[in-house]
């Protein structure tokens, strides 16, 4: 989902998105951006050039979970600051 959240907003480097993901590890996030791009969601793009570079952008199909991830976020903000029914402190 924090890749999804990165990705959002532009393109990463695989490098850039290592160091902002804190604790995330080489593997898994290799693992998770390989699954992704077979699901259609990420595109991988190589440039020509010395030293190689690789982008991962979000697909037109991950593009389209825009709206999904914002209402996620929306909900998670109103949860922590306590204004969803049942999570304000009831009065003792």
């Amino acid at each position: 989902m924090l890749i999804m959240r990165n990705l959002l907003a532009r393109p990463w480097r695989f490098n850039e998105l290592r160091k902002d993901l804190d604790g995330i590890s080489q593997k898994v996030l290799t693992d998770s951006l390989r699954s992704m791009e077979a699901d259609g969601l990420v595109v991988r793009t190589v440039y020509a050039e010395v030293p190689p570079r690789v982008e991962y952008a979000l697909s037109p199909l991950g593009e389209s979970m825009k709206p999904i991830i914002k209402s996620m976020e929306t909900w998670g903000l109103a949860y922590k600051s306590g204004t969803l029914p049942g999570t304000a402190e009831e009065p003792a």
